[in-house]
């Protein structure tokens, strides 16, 4: 026992060292990967930077000021706010019903449940060339099957003018990230007690009924986790909105994310575009913030 107790910290100290060591390397990839570019965002906002030379002058808070003087980082929150409710409302309304579908003793249910992940893990790039096929206006699938049934007269221009464009980017959106939201509730309907449905079978209550007062309860929570985890996704959204419409037609789409690009690499303007990403980052904090304690509450 004396020598237990004499050895006790000797063990718990090379315990702490080795714990120490082998998440080392974790915090050195977290330093490298998300602290230092975000100090280096912080920094390079309080200077007027040319972007080809990386060389300008000190400013301090004048690109905050233009920030939130000028309508365009205005313009492209509104853009952006526009984006991430369309397109996550159809996410969760879409991925609940698809996995309410799926959740159901079909023959083919495996076969779905494995066809219903392929616009998740398909390229962004292979995704969006299809979509802008299928939207053009000229020979595009879309506008020729909506022709073909008498909805329209004329070829419509998807993605050049809006609100058309704004609608198509937010479907495009929804159909390529639902499988996401399919994947989870899928998830929890199978954790849920089948003995709550036979009850309620025997009082009466309908599938309606059943939803309501079953379902949706059971997934409130996972549900919420979903919600917040896409908003701040979908939130910071860049290559599928650029690929389809560059922010166009003129700046109709163009989201807080396409105009941090503009301002660096389109006008040259690093502090500013580093200004304008703090403010974002700022926005997505408050998402993080509620993401953070809806996790802890649920715990």
């Amino acid at each position: 026992m004396a020598v237990l107790t004499t050895n006790t910290p000797i063990l718990e100290k090379r315990y702490a060292m080795l714990g120490a060591a082998l998440i080392a390397p974790t915090i050195v990839v977290f330093t490298l990967v998300i602290v230092y570019p975000l100090l280096a965002a912080i920094y390079l906002s309080a200077f007027q930077i040319y972007t080809p030379t990386l060389e300008g002058d000190f400013v301090g808070a004048e690109n905050y000021v233009r920030l939130l003087t000028r309508g365009d980082f205005w313009s492209a929150l509104v853009t952006t706010l526009i984006w991430t409710v369309g397109t996550l409302t159809l996410q969760i309304v879409f991925g609940v019903g698809m996995a309410l579908l799926l959740h159901q003793n079909l023959w083919f249910r495996s076969l779905a449940r494995s066809l219903v992940l392929f616009p998740y893990f398909l390229s962004t790039v292979v995704a969006v060339l299809v979509w802008r096929w299928l939207f053009n206006d000229l020979y595009g699938a879309l506008n020729h099957g909506l022709i073909q049934l008498g909805i329209l007269d004329m070829p419509l221009d998807w993605l050049g003018t809006m609100p058309n464009a704004m609608i198509g980017v937010i479907l495009v959106g929804a159909w390529k990230y639902f499988p996401f939201v399919v994947i989870a509730v899928l998830a929890r309907l199978q954790t849920i007690p089948e003995h709550l449905y036979e009850a309620a079978r025997i009082d009466g209550a309908g599938p309606i009924a059943r939803f309501w007062d079953i379902t949706l309860p059971q997934l409130r929570s996972v549900l919420t986790v979903i919600i917040l985890l896409r908003a701040i996704w979908d939130f910071k959204e860049f290559d599928l909105i650029y690929l389809l419409t560059g922010g166009g037609p003129i700046d109709s789409t163009q989201t807080l994310a396409l105009l941090v690009y503009e301002e660096a690499f389109g006008l040259n303007q690093m502090g500013q575009a580093a200004a304008y990403s703090v403010g974002m980052m700022v926005v997505m904090l408050a998402f993080m913030i509620v993401y953070i304690r809806r996790t802890r509450e649920g715990e």
